[in-house]
């Protein structure tokens, strides 16, 4: 055992959102804590770098109003002191009524906040085994190493299920055509970060690229036809191919029906071309990826086309015809476990109370649900190190039934969720106005919260 790992009261393992997120909050209650990080050391096929926190699919943490799910989950994690929310605040970019960063600015302040904290000690290493003689959070993702996703498996004593996610390629912002594409958000509308609606009086924070219905299909065609990068085997399998069904490739849409990626990705809805005074036929929007606003990355645009052939195509849209693509779009393989099986609403393993786990790979999605995970984790197993009982959130508050979702699904059926208000129970008497509805869920659970009387 390591000098470092003698000094710990709890180990995490992962430094990405989860495991940031656990680190920080365990420390800030006064909890030694040691945190394995295997990059840059051992990479994965999606992150970059070694920072923590990295962001390797889009940049948005999604919505900031406060009638919407995601962001009562926000506003439930800023309430309770998140280190990644406080961090993606400080380094947002105009999104709309979303809450996007600059990628890079928002892991280097991850990094060094924790790199700074006096409780945490880093150890830049990849680890073999779950620790058993001290409290321990996992949460390495879905891009556990094969080494240690070995032990998870010896641990769970089952199979895991496993899915497909994708990332979206980045776009110089200086090769755009702007004498075709035009600035809009949809409805010429953003929200303030309290929620509150106003119109937009600049251009617009997202950069749409307009395409009529011929170039529309001949850019699906291509799509179609374009080759593909091969799976290995076992990822070809039936079984395995679960996506996630917000983070589907383009192609993947595209071979569904030609009208797909019209409906979904390239929908054009509110979004007006100031050249023409009507909505394109469908629209592929561009979002700003970092503060200096030289680069954008395409929404919903995940694609496993191969390099070459996804060039040729992403070229096709109007406006990119001489764009530089200075990151590709890729595939890449995701696990979960099977959360129902094994946790409880706390993220105790099931049979030990001194092993957490968060983030992705309990199934939770996306990057605000993993910061989550976290959250619950570190404060939870400082607790039990504290000798006191830990935290179950109650299921009126998004978060509370978020994990008690991943906590209760049915086995057979579990699939990866992301927050919304069909997790929440019903109000009672029940509200059938959709906005009214989802208003009175935010204050409900708003009030649950401060109820627990765990908010700083």
């Amino acid at each position: 055992m390591s000098s470092e790992q003698d000094r710990a009261d709890i180990v995490v393992i992962g430094a990405g959102l989860a495991g940031s997120e656990a680190a920080w909050q365990a420390a800030q209650r006064s909890m030694r804590v040691l945190l394995y990080e295997m990059r840059p050391e051992q990479t994965t096929p999606a992150h970059q770098s070694g920072q923590f926190a990295e962001l390797v699919c889009s940049n948005s943490f999604g919505s900031n109003a406060p009638d919407r799910a995601m962001g009562l989950l926000k506003t439930e994690l800023r309430r309770l002191d998140s280190i990644n929310i406080a961090c993606a605040d400080a380094v947002a970019l105009p999104a709309g009524a979303a809450l996007a960063v600059d990628r890079d600015a928002f892991s280097a302040l991850v990094t060094e906040r924790l790199s700074n904290h006096p409780n945490i000690e880093i150890r830049r290493a990849e680890i073999a085994a779950i620790p058993t003689d001290r409290p321990t959070i996992v949460a390495t993702g879905p891009l556990t190493s094969h080494l240690f996703a070995e032990a998870i498996r010896t641990l769970a004593g089952q199979d895991y299920l496993h899915f497909f996610d994708a990332m979206a390629p980045i776009v110089a912002a200086d090769g755009i055509d702007m004498e075709i594409a035009f600035r809009a958000n949809r409805y010429n509308r953003s929200r303030t970060s309290e929620g509150a609606e106003t119109v937009s009086e600049d251009e617009g924070d997202y950069i749409n690229c307009p395409m009529n219905r011929e170039d529309y299909l001949a850019f699906v065609e291509a799509v179609n036809t374009a080759e593909k990068i091969s799976l290995r085997q076992f990822e070809q399998d039936e079984e395995s191919r679960r996506y996630f069904e917000g983070c589907l490739p383009i192609e993947v849409l595209a071979a569904r029906d030609p009208m797909a990626l019209a409906y979904g990705p390239m929908r054009p809805v509110g979004l007006t071309n100031p050249r023409t005074g009507r909505w394109p036929f469908a629209v592929v929007q561009l979002r700003q990826d970092n503060l200096a606003g030289a680069l954008y990355n395409m929404v919903g645009f995940q694609t496993n086309m191969k390099w070459g052939d996804q060039e040729r195509v992403l070229k096709m849209i109007p406006g990119l015809a001489d764009a530089e693509f200075v990151r590709f779009g890729q595939m890449h393989r995701n696990i979960f476990i099977n959360s129902p099986a094994l946790l409880r609403p706390t993220l105790q393993w099931r049979d030990r109370d001194d092993l957490f786990f968060a983030g992705q790979i309990t199934g939770t999605e996306g990057y605000v649900g993993s910061t989550a995970g976290g959250w619950l984790a570190g404060v939870n197993a400082a607790k039990v190190v504290a000798g006191e009982a830990p935290l179950t959130l109650p299921e009126t508050t998004m978060m509370g039934a978020l994990f008690h979702y991943i906590t209760h699904a049915e086995l057979k059926a579990f699939q990866p969720m992301k927050a919304n208000f069909g997790l929440l129970p019903e109000l009672a008497p029940p509200v059938k106005n959709k906005p009214a509805r989802h208003t009175a869920l935010a204050d409900r659970a708003n009030q649950a919260l401060t109820d627990m009387n765990i908010c700083h």
